[in-house]
């Protein structure tokens, strides 16, 4: 049936089409052994990509004959026809493909074929993957946007079906984001920084516009197929924004002075836990304007004590974070990036706020056509939904733009600013060293970046805010917004201008 269903049927999915594979199926059996249908079969069924049939997918993947595969390779290939594309080493889970070959190998102790030993020196040979000759511009979104299709429309439709895909994809984009993490990278060798990767979007309608996931999709010594924005990786500071939009909701101000005093928390069980900021330093009564512009951490974890971490980790999910699913794993250490999330949902929280509070879902997909041209329905995209009040996303976006409040912990001259483009911007960098992250937006262009270790070691040093994500997205910013003309984040009508200074100097803040 298999044999039938890749070779000489369409892939739609009809009782008739069923009944005819049924009948040929039959009719093949009867007129063939087990072994020619067999070796059809293997010459035939997709291998992922443009790799039909062994022989093909043995020099794609490896470089050589089928009859010259090693036990290892044989079994990694032999694993793939039922699910090309999420089992491909070089889709968006690589690492499936490595236990679909232990699930092989296994099968093949079962039935006698190896034992145990051979079994385990063949899952301890590092599989070595022949450079791959097809030239793919914005590889890690391709794998990206094939997966979405196959889980929508099924493995069958999207190897067979003819569809014509239209994507986001703004090339242009996409090679100056490419082109700036590779130029940071290559200064930052000597600081063990080996990957980075990035995202942009536009906030308004949902689209990716650029997606890198590694230097270098291709290299698959250092695992370049990995997808970096989509894995879970710690995000440092640059969570900091959920826990106060959380406390502007609750009636607080940027205003608002809070103790950034030493401080301990204890709860039964466990050792006290003690904040620290990034500078080792205490600032005394600091505005929530200072505090997260400036990004201190006492003042983030007293607001989470406040207001709750169940109620943050609630908000976190209706802005897009998938990934805090258990939350009797976080403490209050999960406001200053204690908890993993994915790059394109934390982007798609920042997102919440360029958009005035309204989440927008993420899309890199314009429109699937068939092979006559027809327009292919889609249920992939839920509708837009205000998940924060108009108020508070102002008043995120206005503290994230505030050059002067983010002066005390990055400088008068920082990086991060730049001049007439009214863009808000966040950093984070986990203690550990092992993820450095800045996240930058006007109300029509988002910008993520990363630098790190696909292997999880730490980086030797990254200063956020000088080095590392920082100047890639600085970089990449400014290139997009140098013919491009950004509008202010304006204050929605329910906000009244109020003069918060004591001085007959004027000092200007938002009230609901």
């Amino acid at each position: 049936q298999q044999l039938v269903k890749n070779t000489l049927l369409t892939p739609e999915k009809t009782l008739i089409r069923k009944f005819n594979e049924l009948i040929l199926a039959i009719e093949i059996e009867q007129a063939y052994s087990k072994d020619q249908i067999l070796e059809m079969y293997l010459n035939q069924v997709s291998y992922g990509g443009t790799a039909y049939g062994v022989e093909q997918a043995s020099w794609q993947y490896f470089g050589k004959s089928a009859r010259d595969l090693t036990l290892s390779e044989s079994a990694m290939l032999a694993g793939l026809p039922i699910s090309p594309t999420s089992l491909s080493p070089f889709g968006v889970t690589p690492y499936l493909s490595k236990i679909r070959q232990e699930q092989v190998l296994t099968g093949m102790i079962e039935t006698g074929a190896i034992n145990s030993s051979e079994k385990d020196q063949a899952l301890a040979i590092p599989l070595a993957f022949h450079p791959q000759g097809t030239l793919i511009r914005a590889p890690h979104f391709v794998m990206y946007v094939k997966d979405l299709l196959v889980k929508e429309y099924g493995e069958d439709v999207v190897a067979h079906g003819g569809l014509t895909v239209t994507t986001t994809l703004d090339i242009t984009y996409q090679d100056t984001l490419n082109v700036q993490i590779n130029q940071e990278l290559e200064s930052l060798k000597k600081l063990h920084v080996q990957n980075g990767a990035g995202l942009i979007l536009n906030p308004d309608s949902g689209e990716i516009l650029a997606m890198v996931g590694s230097r270098d999709f291709f290299d698959t010594e250092h695992d370049g197929q990995v997808n970096i924005t989509l894995q879970e990786r710690q995000p440092g500071s640059s969570i900091k924004p959920i826990t106060y939009a959380l406390a502007l909701s609750r009636g607080l101000t940027p205003s608002t002075t809070i103790e950034d005093t030493p401080i301990c928390f204890t709860s039964k069980g466990s050792p006290p836990y003690c904040p620290k900021n990034y500078d080792g330093r205490f600032h005394g009564s600091v505005s929530l304007r200072t505090a997260l512009a400036s990004s201190y951490n006492i003042p983030a974890t007293k607001l989470l004590n406040i207001y709750g971490l169940e109620n943050m980790v609630s908000l976190a999910r209706s802005m897009g974070i998938t990934t805090w699913n258990n939350t009797s794993r976080y403490g209050l250490s999960l406001t200053l990036g204690g908890g993993e999330i994915k790059m394109i949902d934390l982007a798609a929280v920042y997102a919440v706020f360029a958009n005035g509070g309204t989440k927008v879902p993420l899309n890199p997909i314009l429109s699937v056509q068939d092979s006559h041209g027809n327009i292919l329905p889609s249920n992939r995209i839920s509708p837009t939904t205000e998940v924060i009040s108009p108020s508070v996303a102002y008043q995120i976006n206005s503290i994230l733009a505030d050059p002067l409040a983010r002066a005390p912990a990055f400088g008068a001259h920082s990086i991060l600013n730049l001049p007439g483009k009214n863009v808000a911007v966040k950093t984070g960098t986990t203690n550990n060293l092992r993820d450095n992250w800045t996240f930058g937006y006007t109300k029509d262009l988002l910008v993520a970046t990363w630098v790190g270790n696909n292997d999880n070691t730490p980086m030797s040093a990254v200063a956020s805010g000088i080095t590392g994500a920082s100047p890639i997205w600085a970089r990449t910013m400014k290139e997009l917004l140098s013919n491009h003309e950004t509008i202010a984040f304006a204050p929605p009508d329910t906000m009244i201008k109020v003069n918060t200074s004591c001085t007959s100097t004027p000092k200007y803040d938002y009230f609901v």
